[in-house]
């Protein structure tokens, strides 16, 4: 039996809107974005995604042609599915950043190791940072609340998200300082710590200067930096909450 074509083109809208913005998202936010996946796996991934999501929802207008404002519409449906991408990204960032810190101030600087999810090298500490960051972001279901919020944007707004490309622009440049600041508020007690250890060095050096502080320093550094990081880690779980409810709290407004 076949289909009428006005059903067919109604579908067609419905799941062409869906596949943009959840291929946005997916091809920028972390775990299914990074480059372990390949480009063809997240293209089906959002295919299958749109076709069993697209007739839940309510039908977008019916667009008589190609023009301009289909362009429009598709650029914006796309360029929310890659702004909620990219805030999760920045709340995975917040721990590399925190990281990079500890480990400039441990001494770990030159530490680095590439990163094979970004394809860019980062510090030992950063990389067990995002390791951890990533599994408790999945062991508390986190992708699909951001799915479920992805969705949700869908039911309320069909043709885009609660505000304007600039205004949208705005909120992610404020989430670049969102992110810098989570990431110095994580590393502070490590760094402040550290950097009392390199002040009692200084002193040491100045007290008896026959010392090779530059030998003595560096393993001192990094034994009381891994004891710092390790008393660090039991007060980590709150400022990992807090974050990503601020995280959630911030894209749900996005859709509301």
């Amino acid at each position: 039996m076949l289909l009428p074509v006005d059903d067919l083109v109604n579908w067609f809208w419905q799941v062409l809107w869906t596949f943009l913005r959840i291929g946005g998202f997916l091809m920028v936010v972390p775990i299914f974005g990074n480059q372990l996946i390949p480009r063809r796996i997240r293209l089906a991934m959002a295919w299958v995604m749109s076709v069993a999501i697209a007739p839940i929802l309510d039908a977008p207008p019916v667009m008589e042609g190609f023009d301009l404002g289909v362009m429009l519409n598709g650029g914006m449906q796309l360029f929310a599915g890659v702004a909620l991408g990219f805030a999760t990204m920045m709340f995975f960032q917040v721990f590399v950043i925190s990281g990079q810190f500890i480990a400039m101030q441990m001494g770990l600087g030159f530490a680095a190791m590439v990163d094979p999810g970004n394809g860019v090298q980062v510090t030992v500490w950063s990389q067990f940072f995002l390791m951890l960051v990533t599994l408790l972001f999945i062991s508390m279901n986190g992708h699909l609340v951001l799915l479920s919020v992805l969705v949700e944007g869908f039911r309320i707004h069909a043709l885009g998200i609660n505000m304007s490309i600039q205004e949208l622009a705005g909120a992610l440049v404020q989430l670049g300082s969102w992110m810098f600041m989570g990431g110095v508020m994580i590393a502070m007690p490590a760094v402040i710590s550290l950097l009392v250890v390199n002040i009692a060095f200084g002193v040491m050096s100045r007290a008896a200067p026959q010392l090779n502080v530059f030998s003595l320093g560096f393993p001192f550094s990094l034994l009381f930096g891994l004891i710092i990081v390790w008393v660090m880690l039991a007060g980590w779980l709150p400022h990992f909450e807090s974050l990503a409810n601020e995280l959630f709290q911030i894209t749900s407004g996005w859709v509301q």
